[in-house]
Parts: C-alpha cells; structure tokens; sequence
C-alpha cells in the first residue's frame, strides 16, 4: 500500500481484511439480532479503516525516528505498541459511531 511507510502492507491484505470483517459482522448480525445488521457492516469497515490507519500512522512514527520495534517486551512482534495501533484510532472511531448512530 505505502511501501515507504510500511512495506508489508498490501492492497491484498487490505481486501483480506475487509472480506474477513464483514463475515464476521454477518455473524454477529445473525447471532445478535437486536442490533441491526448494517450496524455490524458498518462497525466492520470503520475497524479495517481506521485499524489500518492506526497501523500506517505508528510505522510513519517509528520510521520517522529511525527504530524497528517499539518495545522488547514481546520480541519478534515490534513491540506491545505494534500489537494494538490499530485499537488505538479504531475504538473510539467506533464508539462514537455507536454514540451517534444507535
């Protein structure tokens, strides 16, 4: 995707990940029907959205400062920081849609 960013994201990953959340929101949709199933969907694109983002942002971060992992607590993964960039801007994406929408 932004190969001097990241350069093991791809565009296949994104796609992945997008085909991935839906099924699951589809699930969920069918296991807890009082929230309605565009509700799910929704939830779903704004995760991969913004959990990229938060993703692409932390490795412009690290990248900028010239280090590889955030953190030696859990080698081999970049850090506990790499483990939950995405959480970070996704949440309260998704909780404020929640807020605002339901």
């Amino acid at each position: 995707m932004f190969e001097r960013v990241s350069p093991k994201k791809s565009w296949e990953g994104l796609a992945g990940s997008i085909l991935l959340s839906l099924t699951t929101a589809y699930f969920f949709a069918r296991f807890f029907p009082q929230t309605p199933a565009n509700v799910w969907y929704t939830m779903a694109i704004l995760v991969v959205i913004f959990g990229t983002l938060g993703d692409l942002v932390e490795s412009l971060f690290k990248r900028s400062i010239n280090i590889k992992d955030s953190g030696s607590i859990l080698p081999g993964h970049g850090g506990v920081l790499d483990r939950f960039d995405g959480l970070f801007i996704a949440a309260p994406i998704v909780y404020t849609y929640l807020l605002l929408f339901l």
